[in-house]
């Protein structure tokens, strides 16, 4: 016979709540002069700051702690992948948008509604070989990815399984 007296509620036993958004993946570029994944790797943790098109900026805007994010060298001979960063802080306002004194700045963007957003990004791993562009786009399984496309975009959305092929071609495994 069961007992009257309470019985505390168990995790288990509360109403389930829709399942969480599934993982994104993402590819961002950057010049290594400028910054690269050794200056992330020392920094630990970073802003994506500067970010001046419209799309990359949509894009950053749908980020969520936890996307993973393929780190791209580009401007650099050769360009290619060379390392992993994840998510750590959603998108916010870019203040360099409004730094008279920033190469960012932009005198039309407005505090109260900023038009450039960033966010932070921390080291996961560099990949123990670089994946080269040339090599991307000399694999068929990836010629639907953004970056083999020839576009200028900066921050692109990548397909789970594009990651997972970019990551063992660099010779790691895709982070838990």
């Amino acid at each position: 016979m069961p007992s009257r007296r309470s019985v505390r509620p168990r995790p288990e036993d509360s109403i389930r709540t829709p399942a969480a958004r599934a993982r994104a993946y993402w590819l961002m570029k950057t010049e290594p002069d400028a910054f690269s994944i050794d200056d992330l790797q020392r920094k630990g943790t970073a802003s994506w700051d500067g970010v001046r098109n419209f799309q990359a900026r949509n894009n950053m805007d749908a980020m969520k702690c936890g996307d993973l994010v393929l780190f791209y060298h580009s401007s650099c001979s050769p360009p290619g992948v060379v390392g992993i960063a994840r998510v750590v802080r959603e998108s916010y306002a870019d203040p360099t948008a409004f730094d008279p004194k920033s190469p960012y700045h932009d005198p039309k963007s407005d505090p109260d509604a900023p038009r450039w957003r960033m966010v932070d990004v921390e080291f996961v791993v560099r990949l123990p070989r670089m994946v080269e562009l040339e090599e991307l786009k000399a694999t068929p399984t990836l010629a639907k990815m953004q970056v083999v496309a020839r576009t200028r975009l900066s921050v692109q959305a990548v397909e789970p399984e594009h990651f997972a092929h970019v990551v063992r071609m660099g010779g790691a495994t895709v982070p838990r």
